[in-house]
């Protein structure tokens, strides 16, 4: 059976990375992409030559418009650094996807479930982590330099910090814990970057 005549193929890598997003890779299999795409397995193997080249375009789909949402979340934009920090944090563990809660991060997901097997995966998961510590690092670089943070601050050391903590806070709030507690864990990460001579430590 051909393609509909209104196939669009954009589309259907959307609707791909849901499904890839929800299961992972390994649990959804080729009958799975095509009930949620409409097509049959020829048709689905004709438009993207298999399943793990459509999880590939399904992956640089998320990176082009949800992963690399860090930068525009953390760039300056008057706010003070830590309460943008902050915000963001937060938003990364109470976030949902039409409500729709426990999905984490589709980088993240996958970079467990594939990442030290898959070299095309590695690839593309390390340069979506890399967006977020390049993010991370501007940040805290304008906060030293604006006297907000420490001017002593090792960024590169902050920024290891902060990047394990949201990793470990996708990972929870996938598992479904409570905010509230991932929360505490973020203003004590937050407070880990010391204070200026100006403000309590």
């Amino acid at each position: 059976m051909a393609r509909p005549r209104q196939f669009d193929e954009q589309d259907a890598v959307a609707r791909a990375t849901d499904l890839f997003w929800r299961r992972g890779y390994n649990a959804t299999s080729v009958r799975d992409l095509g009930d949620e795409l409409k097509l049959t397995p020829s048709s689905l193997y004709r438009t993207f030559t298999d399943k793990h080249t459509l999880f590939l375009r399904a992956l640089d789909h998320y990176r082009a418009t949800e992963s690399a949402e860090a930068e525009q979340r953390l760039g300056a934009d008057g706010r003070p650094v830590r309460v943008l920090l902050r915000d963001w944090m937060l938003w990364l563990v109470t976030c949902r996807t039409d409500g729709e809660a426990g999905r984490g991060c589709f980088v993240v997901n996958t970079a467990t479930e594939l990442g030290a097997t898959d070299d095309q995966v590695h690839e593309r998961t390390e340069a979506a982590f890399e967006v977020t510590q390049q993010s991370l690092r501007s940040l805290l670089r304008a906060g030293r330099l604006g006297g907000e943070l420490p001017a002593d601050l090792d960024i590169d050391a902050a920024v290891e910090l902060l990047f394990t903590t949201v990793l470990g806070l996708r990972v929870r709030e996938r598992a479904g814990h409570d905010p509230a507690r991932l929360a505490t864990a973020i203003d004590t990460a937050i407070r880990a970057l010391g204070s200026t001579s100006a403000e309590p430590a």
